[in-house]
């Protein structure tokens, strides 16, 4: 089941990793009161505002995390999840 579109666009909360650099990946997001780990970053790429990012959580399911970096706050948002079909 792959959702995506402006229907699934939702703010969410995410934690990074800071290395050598402020928020270099995601590791953990919180979605409707519930928690996700990232289990992998498999993939990432640049838009001119915005940084999006393809992960694995939880139980295997697939996010695409966007963070806006034209914002000051670096606000992020849900734009598509794909549930893991082995499961």
């Amino acid at each position: 089941m792959l959702v995506t579109g402006p229907q699934l666009k939702m703010k969410i909360d995410v934690e990074c990793y800071a290395g050598r650099k402020a928020d270099e990946r995601p590791v953990r997001f919180r979605l409707e009161g519930k928690q996700y780990s990232v289990e992998d970053v498999l993939d990432q790429w640049y838009e001119p505002d915005s940084i999006l990012y393809k992960v694995r959580a939880d139980y295997g399911n697939l996010y695409i995390l966007r963070q806006w970096t034209s914002s000051p706050d670096g606000t992020w948002d849900l734009i598509s999840f794909r549930k893991d079909k082995r499961r």
